[in-house]
């Protein structure tokens, strides 16, 4: 059974910083894309930051909101992607989720991941 479960949410000051974990089971996706997600009360769900790491690399896309604030990453060996968030705003209050894609590149779709964690709530205080 596939699994994907995040840690590291929690409540914290603007211009803090927090370090959001995905640990995958069940499947490797050592050479999948995956993605950071978030969703704040009222809104849709919006692409944050994305990895797929190939033969060739890796390739990373942001959020234009978060560029040069946020850093995803990934441990293979450890089969868990990490996304650093410093720098935070308000506006970053959200469950933050990550997915996992099966095939194909880097998508800002959220439809176009196959697997979902059940999220983590982030909540940056003014």
């Amino acid at each position: 059974q596939v699994q994907l479960v995040e840690s590291g949410g929690g409540l914290v000051q603007a211009g803090g910083s927090l370090r959001l974990s995905c640990a995958t089971s069940g499947r490797a996706f050592s050479y999948s894309p995956m993605g950071w997600f978030r969703q704040a009360p009222g809104k849709e769900r919006e692409f944050v930051a994305a990895q797929v790491v190939n033969w060739s690399g890796s390739g990373t896309s942001y959020a234009d909101s978060v560029k040069g604030r946020f850093t995803i990453s990934r441990d293979n060996a450890k089969n868990t992607v990490y996304l650093q968030m410093n720098s935070l705003k308000p506006e970053d209050t959200a469950v933050y989720y990550c997915a996992a894609r099966l095939s194909g590149g880097i998508s800002r779709l959220p439809n176009a991941y196959d697997y979902w964690g059940q999220g983590t709530q982030v909540t940056v205080s003014s």
